[in-house]
């Protein structure tokens, strides 16, 4: 077994014992670990209850985050004419049709958002096998299918995260970096924790959210009292 660094050992004593806490002393205690030579990213997990092989249950959503995610993000929208004009505008990293389907069905995915006009569909959905798994799909329910392109990329760039319950009914996302400050990162974990809560789908039985974690890209995770996370200060 690999040996443990110093810094590692150090943050595991430190989280040691230390389980269903609230959000204010979970933070504290990532970016206090947070010592990478890079800003980590704050991460969420959410074990949720639910079965997503079942339609009624699949939990889908997205949040503008208050205090954005502190990443740059990579827009790519499939568009034409005035539109794919209006989207290079607004800030759109990668803007085609045709082309665009091309690239990427010859494997370079250079982006993390995919925006769609509704008439580029046809040509998108021949990417759902390659986009789908990676949950870059342009949908309508998370308004990346839209005529608003340049809303669409301005969300999207302004610290937006979409959300999409994995198998075994997992949520996970970014929910801000550890050199932001305590109550920056409170904020954001309240307000994405508030938009799974509100996105229970119709067949969830018994207990929703079963679960939640925090970590940050190199430290260990500490679960949050479920309670304390879902209220509202």
């Amino acid at each position: 077994m690999a040996k443990l660094g110093k810094r590692t050992r150090s943050a595991r004593e430190a989280f040691a014992g230390k389980e269903d806490v609230t959000v204010e002393e979970a933070v504290a205690l990532i970016k206090s670990a947070a010592s990478a030579k890079f800003d980590e990213t704050v991460e969420i997990a959410m074990n949720l209850g639910v079965d997503t092989r079942h339609a009624d249950q699949m939990v889908r959503g997205v949040i503008g985050l208050p205090n954005g995610t502190g990443k740059t993000m990579r827009v790519a929208v499939f568009a034409r004419g005035p539109k794919a004009e209006e989207a290079q505008a607004a800030g759109a990293d990668i803007v085609g049709a045709e082309d665009l389907m091309e690239t990427i069905q010859g494997g370079t995915i250079e982006f993390d958002r995919c925006i769609a006009t509704p008439d580029m569909m046809p040509i998108v959905g021949r990417l759902g096998k390659i986009l789908g798994p990676r949950n870059l799909m342009p949908n309508p329910k998370v308004g990346t299918v839209t005529m608003d392109v340049a809303q669409a990329v301005k969300d999207a760039k302004g610290g937006q995260v979409q959300f999409r319950a994995e198998k075994g009914g997992v949520v996970h996302a970014g929910v801000g970096k550890a050199s932001f400050d305590e109550a920056q990162l409170v904020e954001n974990i309240r307000a994405f924790v508030s938009a799974v809560a509100k996105a229970k789908p119709t067949g969830a039985k018994g207990t929703y959210m079963k679960k939640i974690s925090l970590s940050s890209t190199m430290g260990p995770g500490v679960t949050v009292d479920v309670a304390n996370a879902a209220s509202v200060e």
